[in-house]
């Protein structure tokens, strides 16, 4: 419980299961967070723009608009960045792929322990609350200015979630050199760590946005190792250049 004046963290929860919704909101009220709600995809969409949260919990199935769609226009109609939990009662790797690349930060299936949910909360108002150093990351003509989140490769603006920029971050810091699996996940998620799929889901968009449109791999997987963010035709000793 937060035992100081502030509220440990704003929830939006979008919920259409009045029951999963009041065990949600009545556990993390509890443990000093504030929750408010919505049961449909429209109230949910509308709460999420107008209002500023720290967490979004959003359930997959909903009336009025899914889960993905709803996550869809946040990310690229309304330009939202607050991090997504998904909720969801579809467990296969295709379908986490699905809504990590709606924009998604974690994925949690139903049913679910709710002390883990707290978890993931606390984990993704934690690595958002950091303060961001002011530098422009490159690595070839991979841009990443850590103060405005603005990224682009060859000029190009690319749109990724908070997820990604902060999995980015790590490698493009890090550049030329490997960075192992547990490392990646233990900088990103601290203690709750997510399930064997949810990184390399989370890799397979990031290739697919700063990788698939160009003629050059950057993100590689040293297999038994972990990965590294390198331009291999250009690759220059020190790595990746940080200004500011």
């Amino acid at each position: 419980m937060n035992t100081r004046d502030e509220p440990a963290g704003l929830i939006l929860l979008i919920e259409d299961n009045r029951a999963i919704a009041e065990m949600v909101g009545e556990f993390l009220e509890r443990r000093g967070y504030v929750v408010d709600y919505a049961g449909d995809g429209v109230t949910g969409p509308h709460l999420a723009v107008s209002q500023s949260f720290d967490v979004i919990v959003l359930d997959l199935m909903l009336p009025g608009m899914d889960g993905l769609d709803l996550c869809r226009k946040l990310r690229q109609d309304a330009k939202k960045s607050t991090p997504v939990l998904m909720l969801t009662a579809r467990d296969t790797l295709q379908d986490k792929l699905t809504g990590l690349d709606a924009g998604a930060d974690d994925y949690l299936v139903k049913p679910f322990e709710i002390r883990e949910l707290e978890a993931r909360v606390r984990a993704l108002i934690r690595r958002d609350r950091r303060q961001v150093s002011t530098e422009v990351l490159r690595v070839g003509d991979l841009v990443l200015d850590t103060a405005t989140l603005r990224l682009m490769r060859a000029g190009q603006d690319l749109q990724i979630s908070p997820i990604g920029l902060k999995l980015l971050g790590i490698l493009m810091r890090e550049s030329p050199r490997v960075v192992s699996r547990q490392d990646i996940e233990r900088e990103i998620w601290g203690d709750a760590l997510p399930d064997s799929d949810t990184l390399r889901s989370h890799l397979y968009n990031l290739r697919k946005i700063i990788d698939k449109p160009f003629q050059r791999p950057l993100l590689h997987t040293i297999h038994s190792a972990g990965y590294r963010l390198a331009d291999l035709d250009h690759e220059v000793a020190g790595g990746a250049q940080q200004i500011g």
